[in-house]
């Protein structure tokens, strides 16, 4: 097999590397240090000081794991971000980068992308990022339907639950079932930071924009526009 062609494949560090792994919630944290490394922020010492540990290694914020942990050798696999990762009330840590790929695989070609809600909350919840062509097409609407009429129709939010339902009860235990979704109709923000300059979605950032969403998701009833799933 061709270790190279795995996807998340990042193999070793180069020589004059130091790497760092550090137990956080179950996954193991790189962390760097070594010359091509940035001393830290221009005239920010308090973000510098936090962007480094007590000694000296840059926190990237990413897991990894071994390709074998029997052959440290085979290099390591990307295991998601750790700073996006986060525990419910229960203490049951969730995995944000698997999952938020489970979600969109499940929801393909209704959504692009997700937003993993549920820090400090009960339950896992998350906010659509959706295809508004497919959309349409899955509500079984015109050309002359607005984007709220799309996403309020309930032939897409049966469609949505459906699969969400088949993807939680293929699922084991609370860090991954997505108990409740919404979709944000709005296009995502570059001023707010929503978007990152390389176009990814920034999560922590939608999530603070999007407090509202986020609210309607974990209210009692549900909001108005909210999917409950399980």
């Amino acid at each position: 097999t061709n270790l190279c062609s795995r996807s998340g494949m990042v193999g070793l560090p180069l020589p004059g590397a130091e790497l760092k792994l550090v137990p956080n919630g179950g996954k193991l944290e790189a962390r760097v240090r070594g010359p091509h490394i940035t001393p830290g922020y221009w005239k920010q010492p308090e973000l510098t000081r936090a962007a480094f540990d007590e000694e000296g290694f840059y926190k990237l914020g990413d897991a990894l794991k071994f390709v074998d942990p029997a052959n440290p050798s085979l290099g390591f696999l990307f295991d998601g971000r750790v700073a996006e990762d986060f525990k419910l009330t229960t203490g049951t840590w969730v995995s944000v980068g698997p999952l938020r790929a489970d979600v969109i695989q499940a929801l393909a070609p209704l959504v692009r992308d997700c937003v993993i809600t549920g820090h400090d909350r009960g339950y896992i919840g998350a906010i659509l990022i959706p295809e508004q062509e497919a959309c349409r097409k899955a509500a079984n609407l015109d050309a002359t339907a607005t984007a709220d009429q799309v996403y309020a129709a309930a032939p897409l939010l049966a469609e949505i639950k459906s699969r969400l339902a088949a993807l939680a009860a293929a699922q084991s235990g609370s860090s991954t079932k997505v108990s409740r979704v919404t979709i944000l109709a709005a296009p995502l923000s570059l001023d707010a930071g929503e978007i990152t300059d390389k176009g990814s979605i920034n999560q922590r950032a939608v999530l603070a924009a999007q407090s509202g969403l986020v609210q309607a998701v974990y209210a009692e009833p549900a909001g108005m526009g909210v999917v409950v799933v399980v």
